[in-house]
């Protein structure tokens, strides 16, 4: 039985077994097939119409954002994507690295929001041997790890001021110093980052670069939540629902129509 379980069984019967049992299971691996089949259509169909390397959207926003990763990934030098948590904001960034000509090298996601301020220097450009106490080996820091590909600086809002002015200077000469070093490395990458803060409003309050906002932000994507775009919920019905019809082996037949209102009028707060 184990055996059979390992190579891909789903259910058995042991002997003596009645003809009706063995004819109820074939009827359910037959319609969990056909529910298979089923699925695996609606989402080729709703690739086709509403998906984007990933994303879902038939809105005119969405069809425009899309539109501008597509031109925009060839070439992009500094993308600041913003907008409200639960937006999209990395798969966007995901879909820039895919279609970009740095598809084969290193994208390499720092998350701004989960390092304690006293570890982001040490995170982003690592450190030597010696640099403090604890510091027992040399460590590559998120730049060496990114040499030659994308560093992803998931909200980027979060990292303290005084490290600003550090990371200002990988974009303005390509270099870094890793903590307790006297030596400066050279660096060549790609920068996308992701905020779901207000940085104009953070430039004037004093806790945010100007400078350092302009070299990030040579094209701004801002994902609308979707409270602002109804329009890409019926699509992100079916997709759900035929998603969780084949993961769930159960044929979901859809949403009621009160359902889908309440839907459509929740606001969708990030």
């Amino acid at each position: 039985v184990m055996d059979f379980i390992n190579q891909g069984g789903t259910d058995y019967l042991t002997k003596p077994f009645k003809i009706n049992i063995l004819l109820l299971m074939i009827q359910k691996i037959i319609e969990k097939k056909d529910l298979r089949k089923e699925s695996f259509l609606l989402e080729k169909r709703l690739d086709k119409k509403y998906f984007y390397q990933g994303m879902i959207g038939k809105s005119p926003y969405m069809l425009d954002i899309f539109a501008l990763i597509e031109n925009i990934s060839k070439y992009f030098t500094g993308v600041l994507i913003t907008g409200e948590t639960g937006t999209g904001k990395e798969m966007v960034a995901r879909a820039l690295h895919k279609l970009s000509p740095l598809k084969d090298k290193k994208l390499v996601i720092c998350d701004c929001a989960s390092i304690p301020e006293h570890l982001f220097e040490s995170e982003l450009f690592g450190y030597i041997k010696g640099a403090f106490t604890g510091a027992d080996k040399d460590k590559n820091g998120l730049f060496d790890e990114a040499h030659g590909g994308i560093i992803f600086l998931d909200e980027i809002g979060e990292i303290p001021i005084t490290t600003q002015a550090k990371l200002l200077r990988v974009l303005e000469y390509h270099q870094f110093r890793p903590l307790g070093s006297s030596k400066n490395k050279t660096v060549e990458v790609k920068f996308l980052s992701t905020t779901n803060r207000n940085l104009r409003e953070a430039i004037k309050n004093g806790t945010f670069r100007e400078d350092l906002f302009h070299r990030l932000n040579k094209v701004e994507i801002h994902i609308a939540p979707l409270r602002k775009r109804p329009e890409d919920i019926p699509p992100l019905i079916r997709y759900f629902l035929t998603h969780y019809s084949h993961k769930l082996s159960k044929k979901i037949k859809g949403v009621s129509r009160q359902a889908q209102k309440l839907l459509l009028q929740y606001q969708w707060p990030g």
